[in-house]
């Protein structure tokens, strides 16, 4: 442990973290870490309090009770030296008129208190990370969204932080941008960074981190891998037995009601046709499926197509939120 009460394991703790604005809780007592190295994604519905507690961990609030660890610094007792170990992106940021991306760069670099040839290096480092070089004497104002956004995550890594918040970068962009946001990000987890990213785009979100955090209303819904959150909040139970089911959807050569006859003989749960495809669920296991399959073929049945349903962390999402707003 470096300072402070955080226990050290982590890069980033959350312990009891409340704030109060008037008599709206945007968090309450939240509690969860992020791993060295690791990017852990946070979601919830807007008004959940995700900003909030990015811009405490950021110490640009303080939380009326409990408190947040970056490396084992208290970010309320100790903030400066959080700052040196932590970048932060928010989802808005000030372009300022008449300067340049060099110049941008190289204030924040004299911000954090970058001299001489360290700060030059720090400026041209990235400019080469964010790939903007061809850019650098651009006026900031001048830039396209997708530029926008590769500056300000240069402006967040300019002083090398290990720990980097991300609030809504990709918010906003092109598929493009996009794909070239998720490139640079997974270049940041292979240097050892730990990262923690909000973001309403589940899909690329649930590429990116290892580990899912869901807050609503304040408070922390769920916390664990991807898988463990799909298997929380989209895996379905047998009724007489603790088997997950996984959905399987078919297509049958030719007339499907007698395939459907078929299979709602075997009592099998959510069976339903779909145009020329037909859905059900059934045990997730390879072998049972294979099985499953193997009679099917067996009876004569000519199936053209035969694959499980991947279940997505946007249907997580939904089935663990209410949609409620502070």
């Amino acid at each position: 442990m470096a300072n402070g009460n955080g226990t050290g394991s982590a890069a980033i703790e959350i312990d009891r973290l409340t704030k109060w604005f008037g008599s709206t809780c945007a968090v309450n007592e939240l509690s969860f870490s992020v791993r060295k190295g690791e990017a852990l994604g946070f979601i919830g519905p807007n008004g959940a309090g995700k900003t909030t507690t990015m811009r405490i961990l950021a110490t640009l609030d303080e939380p009326d009770l409990g408190d947040a660890f970056v490396d084992g610094f208290s970010c309320t007792n100790d903030p400066d030296s959080v700052r040196k170990r932590l970048g932060f992106m928010p989802d808005a940021y000030g372009a300022y008129h008449n300067v340049s991306c060099v110049e941008y760069l190289d204030f924040f670099a004299r911000s954090y208190g970058l001299k001489g040839r360290e700060r030059t290096r720090a400026v041209n480092r990235v400019l080469d990370f964010t790939h903007m070089h061809h850019m650098m004497d651009k006026p900031t104002t001048g830039l396209s969204k997708g530029m926008k956004q590769r500056l300000c995550l240069g402006r967040t890594m300019i002083h090398d932080p290990q720990v980097l918040i991300l609030d809504e970068p990709a918010a906003g962009l092109d598929p493009r941008a996009r794909i070239e946001l998720k490139e640079m990000i997974n270049r940041l987890l292979t240097e050892g960074k730990t990262l923690l990213i909000s973001s309403h785009i589940l899909t690329e979100l649930a590429e990116m981190c290892s580990r899912v955090a869901i807050i609503e209303h304040g408070n922390l819904l769920a916390v664990g891998s991807v898988q463990e959150i799909l298997n929380k909040f989209t895996g379905e139970m047998a009724s007489d037995s603790e088997d997950n089911l996984t959905t399987v959807i078919v297509r049958f050569l030719g007339e499907s009601q007698p395939l459907f006859d078929f299979l709602a003989a075997k009592e099998l749960r959510n069976l339903r046709l779909i145009g020329d495809l037909i859905e059900f669920a059934i045990r997730d296991d390879e072998n049972w499926r294979a099985d499953f399959l193997a009679d099917l073929i067996r009876n004569k049945f000519r199936i053209s197509a035969f694959a499980t349903k991947e279940r997505s962390l946007e249907e997580a999402f939904m089935r663990a939120t209410q949609g409620r707003v502070q």
